[in-house]
């Protein structure tokens, strides 16, 4: 079963994190926490982990999420962990990864399962979907 959705961050708080040995690499790596609120057929809110090496100038790099969802898909409550990573030169998106978390899951969707992804359209518009199956 397919649900879609659209999602805003609404709190990205970076967090000062440095590895032990530091290894200067080209990119630096950021670690941050993300609040987002999610609508459509995907309803509720999420908390993130996000890891980048990323240079902000030129939008080159690569992200790892781990969220942890609280809401519905498809009007069935619960709760469940997801993670996605994609890689981008600056207009793109590659190598992009979408999981659901097994076992994972809460309430009504208890014993979900599956894959997903993630597009931003052209007007900026964050657009994200789940292929799921539950049981």
């Amino acid at each position: 079963m397919r649900a879609t959705g659209t999602f805003t961050v609404t709190s990205f708080v970076p967090t000062e994190l440095k590895p032990d040995p530091d290894v200067t690499t080209g990119l630096p790596v950021g670690v941050a926490t993300m609040e987002k609120h999610f609508e459509g057929e995907i309803a509720g809110r999420s908390a993130t982990l996000f890891t980048a090496a990323f240079d902000q100038t030129t939008g080159v790099g690569t992200y790892v999420a781990m969220e942890s969802f609280e809401g519905s898909l498809h009007g069935r409550q619960g709760a469940f962990n997801f993670v996605h990573s994609a890689t981008t030169t600056g207009t793109d998106r590659t190598a992009e990864f979408f999981t659901i978390v097994p076992s994972s899951g809460t309430g009504e969707l208890a014993g979900i399962r599956g894959t997903g992804g993630i597009a931003v359209d052209t007007k900026g518009t964050h657009r994200v979907w789940f292929d799921y199956e539950l049981g």
